[in-house]
């Protein structure tokens, strides 16, 4: 037995490994959200704000929030971004003050809540860019989209690990 066990107390890093799921979902996602390359073919490029195609020598850009589908997927990636930020400060707070008791269940919720939006935002985008037929060449998607989904599996583990109850294991002990 080691002298933890003998005392009561177990740690359990649950919380705190959830709290690096959401600050590392974070990060990916402004990285995705910034990304040039969500979508790229030998002499075209596109992003979430603005789709780049090459001429003889130069690239011209132009906006692409025309687009009902590119505006959703954009307004549906910066709502679950805005929700995980949220649910990481509260987190963040939380945990440093030893409450994280009392809120776990909240920040679960806003995760589960940010990963569904991130999920409809990265399924929509590549059924409404092969239906509206965008390049009639090769493409694929790129390292932006790809860093989408990371956010994603990030947002849920940290919802997951948000949501076990390591407070009813560490209250018999006492």
């Amino acid at each position: 037995m080691s002298a933890a066990e003998e005392e009561g107390l177990l740690f359990r890093p649950f919380k705190l490994i959830a709290l690096l799921c959401a600050f590392i979902a974070l990060v990916l996602d402004v990285a995705a959200l910034l990304s040039p390359a969500w979508v790229t073919s030998e002499r075209y490029s596109l992003s979430l704000w603005e789709a780049c195609r090459q001429a003889p020598d130069v690239w011209k850009c132009f906006s692409t929030l025309h687009t009902d589908w590119q505006v959703a997927t954009l307004i549906l990636i910066l709502t679950a971004a805005t929700i995980a930020l949220l649910s990481f400060l509260m987190s963040l707070i939380s945990f440093c003050r030893g409450t994280y008791k009392r809120y776990y269940r909240v920040v679960a919720v806003f995760l589960f809540t940010a990963v569904v939006l991130q999920v409809c935002a990265l399924i929509l985008y590549p059924i409404k860019f092969i239906d509206s037929s965008m390049l009639k060449s090769y493409h694929e998607f790129n390292w932006g989209y790809g860093l989408g989904w990371g956010s994603a599996i990030f947002m849920l583990g940290a919802a997951i690990l948000s949501c076990l109850r390591t407070d009813a294991y560490e209250d018999a002990y006492y």
